[in-house]
């Protein structure tokens, strides 16, 4: 198994980080280190240069796409669209999962900071945040009505943060992830 992981800024390089994963909370790393989160100037930098690397693995591949690189919630994004673009997303969005790490990956190799770049491809994370909110709405209903928690099934972090918001913004009940990835899901329960 290949080590992929990236030194935080404060690690030395024979130190081992974790992967950067999507995190399941509104805060940001350097908010929680107490340090002034990116400027949108240097936001926009990274979703730039996500951009450029997109293109050249279009390129590669013969895919044809339009990206377009913003800076949208505090994060730098970059969307592709085009047609012929499934391959790209994959099941239940793994292969996209894979391109947004090596993405970030690329703009740490510029940069020297790790990116919380969100990647999305023909649309796949606006459709599916929609689904994972009725997902979400219907398991708060089934809290609601039966008082029993309830386990939904494993998720990327992309897919428990947009559970998590859905169920955050609802009154008398609660998430909260458990078990390792690749099998990390989210229960729902009645708030205490």
């Amino acid at each position: 198994m290949t080590d992929t992981s990236i030194p935080r800024a404060d690690q030395s390089p024979d130190e081992k980080a974790a992967p950067i994963a999507e995190s399941e909370t509104e805060e940001t790393e350097a908010e929680a280190r107490g340090k002034k989160a990116p400027a949108d100037s240097d936001l926009f930098r990274q979703s730039e240069i996500a951009a450029d690397y997109v293109e050249g693995l279009l390129d590669i591949l013969d895919y044809d796409g339009d990206i377009d690189e913003l800076v949208s919630g505090g994060r730098p994004v970059v969307e592709v669209v085009g047609a012929r673009l499934q391959n790209l997303v994959g099941q239940r969005g793994a292969t996209l999962e894979a391109l947004q790490e090596l993405t970030r990956l690329a703009v740490f190799r510029q940069t020297g900071t790790p990116s919380r770049l969100l990647l999305d491809v023909g649309g796949y994370r606006a459709n599916r945040r929609k689904e994972l909110a009725a997902v979400a709405k219907n398991a708060v209903e089934k809290v609601k009505e039966y008082g029993e928690p309830v386990r939904l099934e494993p998720m990327s972090a992309f897919e428990r943060k947009c559970v998590h918001d859905v169920v955050n913004a609802m009154a008398g009940v609660e998430s909260e992830s458990e078990g390792v990835e690749p099998s990390r899901r989210i229960i729902v329960r009645p708030a205490d």
